[in-house]
């Protein structure tokens, strides 16, 4: 339904948004347009957050670039493809990108439009290089400083995390997490579930419940639904984005993830290739920014501050300037995770 919806669509606005194409002068661009994949929904923290981050880039309008974008609904496997190959021909769409893993759609279709910039994003993507280009995010150092905190807050000594898939993205938080728990409560213990899903909120709350079954009295949740901890009573962190308003009496803090800099270098390569005559050069390596590059952050505790001692409050604000600084250096630990 999805794909037959979004087909049509594009089906019908083909051929008009063609006769738009080539209207910009390559060796000097004034506009940027970019079609997005979502894997999610605008919803959940992961797509979420990329919106929000292209409103913040365009307002800043980098190479005095126009920018807009168009995205979908979420999209895999076929469908995604499709879409791709009809926001290519339509002529209208500078950048492609997929928010997730999508490279083998891409490998099907970067060749045919070499002038179009595609971009994936995270684990499980292919580094094909040329005019893909792999965006990964990393906020395992923040997910370190708020281990921080749940090692000083716990009292039973017992925290659980519940994560989406054992990614190497994802397991990399999950271990920082309980990294910087045990850097300031060596008697941790962990408890680590999977939802096999990207978002999946019933899943989530199942898993959640489960482990606050087991003795953890504070929750990572990486599955977005905070409702277990509100009937449990306990503290819990979210990730990705600023999710405090979705559980104001629960969530602490969350583990934010700002695509500020990784739309700023992809839109420096399009411009260097299209101002510049540049050739693509996409990366076949993972490259990321952390805290140090305005890549990752923690949000503000707002009506929970008062739930967080001063001397807590102390510890994390020390942690993310020691990350910052380079005196203070997170592992990055991409084994799969398991509960003790």
């Amino acid at each position: 339904m999805i794909k037959r919806t979004f087909l049509k669509a594009m089906g019908a606005t083909a051929i008009a948004l063609a006769s738009f194409a080539g209207s910009a002068q390559a060796d000097d661009p004034t506009d940027l347009n970019i079609a997005i994949i979502l894997s999610a929904g605008i919803e959940s923290p992961w797509d979420g957050t990329l919106i929000d981050s292209l409103e913040r880039v365009k307002a800043e309008k980098p190479h005095g670039l126009n920018l807009s974008w168009e995205y979908t609904d979420p999209l895999w496997g076929d469908d995604a493809g499709d879409a791709m190959a009809l926001f290519a021909e339509s002529g209208e769409y500078d950048i492609i990108w997929a928010h997730s893993t999508y490279s083998d759609q891409v490998k099907k279709l970067k060749d045919e439009y070499p002038e179009i910039m595609f971009v994936v994003v995270g684990s499980g993507n292919e580094g094909l290089g040329g005019n893909q280009y792999w965006v990964y995010k990393r906020v395992h150092e923040a997910a370190y400083a708020l281990g921080v905190a749940a090692g000083k807050l716990t009292e039973s000594n017992t925290l659980g995390v519940v994560g989406s898939f054992p990614a190497d993205d994802v397991n990399d938080e999950i271990n920082a997490f309980f990294n910087g728990a045990r850097s300031v409560n060596p008697d941790i213990k962990q408890k680590v579930a999977f939802i096999e899903s990207w978002y999946d909120p019933a899943k989530a709350a199942e898993m959640t419940s489960a482990q606050i079954a087991t003795g953890a009295d504070i929750i990572f949740s990486l599955a977005a639904n905070f409702q277990p901890c509100e009937e449990a009573g306990i503290l819990c962190f979210a990730n990705f984005g600023d999710q405090h308003a979705f559980s104001p009496t629960t969530v602490v803090s969350s583990a934010l993830a700002f695509w500020d800099p990784d739309l700023n270098w992809i839109i420096d390569e399009w411009w260097a290739n299209k101002a510049g005559g540049e050739a693509f050069d996409g990366n076949t390596e993972i490259k990321w920014f952390g805290i140090a590059d305005g890549g990752a952050g923690i949000a503000p505790y707002h009506a929970m501050a008062d739930k967080v001692p001063a001397d807590v409050q102390a510890a994390v604000a020390e942690t993310i300037d020691g990350i910052k600084s380079g005196a203070v250096s997170v592992e990055l630990d991409v084994s799969a995770p398991t509960s003790d």
